[in-house]
């Protein structure tokens, strides 16, 4: 049997630049490095991408039909069920609800990647929006079993990010190294007016790096007008090594796309110019979080303004502190891993705890990270189990499930202890071998997702040391809001609950 496989549907072109394909991209690798091939599915794209792609063992399928019609469908349908996909991802805005519906009709698994939330309804089993401004009443009309991964704890970040994850920022009290980068292909060449820009700011020793995209169509006006720069300046094309331009600049003037959450995870302060409609959220959203400026649409700045604010912020040691220390609490670089975790979890299904389980639960109950997050952190004697577990198994207040992938490996363990018919509280362990690798958010919400589906549930309860960040980040993921404090056992707790959902598909 081959390895599992992953379909990415995505285009690129000059007009709308390389975005969807290089975030794409950085899923691909996360499904590469958990053991499975990706594939993409093109109908348009680059020279420079189509080399990239090879040189990351990805394969690509050129697409004959129309982006978003219905051969296009058809045909990415009919090479799914050939090359039995585990899963399909579509990124692009040429693809609206019923491109979903019909995928989901041939019995494809979807991820939808969206940004702006302006389908009519949403068939996918996944929809993906890394934005920080991403929330759930932009996917209101969805179907009942559609979950949501929402926020730039799943922000796609390359493989080479991966190293830099806990890379720290020192913020010179000068800023004198500064990174241009307008994406892929910069259309409208916004890039030359920064270079323009750079040619006024009045500050010694100023360096410039100018990234142009592999598929930039203006690279002789660029390369003339870097001939001419008075100072340092150095133009590089399709840079491969993006994490260490980002370490070297000191700030950074970028559209505002992918590259942002880049920039956010090595905490680098940015002006930010939104080149299409659809980046001025995000660079609105970076701007009022104190994580980035953002000075306007690419018609609307010229190289004067852009001079005047690169010149203030290069001088205001305080203020690039500031963004520097508030764009890198936002990312943490793990996205992909949490959304390939996700994916996988679409196999995870749940079975009553047996009486062969009792060894298996003792030893996660007893690793060092378990109980050093508990209420009760001494270790939990075998005997003392052994006869707990007996008496809970017959226990009719108690349900105790194991949550298993697709191959029956166990990966946790799900219990709820019933207050009433309607009330449970919740108690989750995952296997120590999978920690880490997002799938405590994802087999809380399916395991509630059971007992609200199976039980008369109406809500169920969680209590959480405050030191567990791992934990309440988890289930606030999973969909629970939390109430407040509470003493568990004589020890401060926040209090989470989920309620059943009344809302129609």
């Amino acid at each position: 049997m081959g390895s599992p496989t992953l379909i990415i549907r995505a285009d690129a072109n000059i007009a709308m630049g390389t975005g969807h394909v290089m975030r794409c991209l950085a899923l691909g690798q996360a499904w590469q490095d958990a053991g499975g091939d990706a594939v993409f599915v093109m109908a348009e794209s680059t020279p420079a991408l189509d080399e990239r792609l090879a040189s990351e063992r990805i394969g690509v399928v050129k697409m004959n039909a129309a982006a978003g019609s219905t051969r296009d469908s058809a045909q990415l349908a009919e090479l799914a069920q050939a090359r039995a996909a585990n899963y399909v991802v579509v990124d692009g805005y040429q693809f609206d609800a019923e491109y979903q519906r019909r995928l989901k009709d041939a019995g494809v698994k979807l991820l939808f990647i969206d940004d702006n939330g302006d389908a009519n309804h949403y068939y996918a089993d996944l929809i993906l929006n890394q934005n920080a401004h991403a929330r759930e009443d932009f996917f209101r009309s969805r179907e009942s079993r559609t979950q949501l991964l929402l926020g730039p704890r799943h922000a796609l970040l390359r493989r080479e990010f991966a190293p830099w994850r806990d890379w720290r920022r020192e913020v010179d009290p000068v800023a004198r190294k500064v990174l241009v980068t307008m994406g892929g292909s910069d259309p409208d060449n916004v890039t030359l007016a920064v270079i323009h820009a750079l040619r006024l700011v009045k500050i010694k020793d100023l360096e410039a790096t100018v990234v142009v995209g592999g598929s930039n169509p203006h690279i002789q006006s660029l390369e003339q007008a870097a001939a001419h720069f008075p100072g340092t300046i150095r133009l590089q094309r399709g840079a491969s090594n993006m994490p260490e331009l980002l370490t070297w600049a000191d700030m950074a003037v970028s559209g505002a796309a992918t590259t942002c959450w880049e920039m956010c995870l090595l905490g680098l302060p940015a002006i930010l110019i939104d080149l299409a409609e659809n980046q001025r959220p995000v660079a609105r959203d970076l701007d009022q979080r104190g994580m980035a400026i953002h000075l306007g649409t690419s018609a609307e700045v010229f190289p004067e303004e852009i001079a005047g604010k690169l010149e203030w912020l290069l001088l205001s040691h305080e203020i690039r502190t500031a963004m520097s220390r508030r764009a890198r609490e936002l990312i943490d670089g793990k996205g992909a891993r949490r959304v390939v975790a996700a994916m996988k979890s679409g196999n995870l299904h749940f079975r009553r705890a047996r009486e062969k389980d009792c060894r298996r639960l003792w030893e996660w109950a007893n690793d060092p990270v378990v109980r050093a997050a508990s209420f009760s952190q001494s270790p939990i004697p075998w005997d003392e189990h052994r006869q707990w577990y007996a008496a809970r198994m017959k226990d009719s207040k108690c349900l105790i499930l194991i949550g298993e992938n697709g191959d029956k490996s166990a990966i946790g363990q799900l219990r709820i202890d019933w207050r009433s018919d309607q009330e449970g509280e919740i108690d989750v362990s995952l296997a120590p071998e999978v920690r880490g690798r997002g799938y405590g958010s994802h087999l809380i919400d399916a395991g509630v997702r059971q007992v609200f589906a199976t039980t008369g549930a109406e809500r169920v309860h969680a209590f959480i040391r405050p030191d567990n960040q791992a934990s309440i980040r988890a289930f606030e993921q999973a969909n629970f809001t939390r109430l407040g404090e509470e003493k568990v056992k004589g020890q401060l707790a926040i209090h989470y609950v989920r309620t059943r959902e009344k809302r129609q598909s």
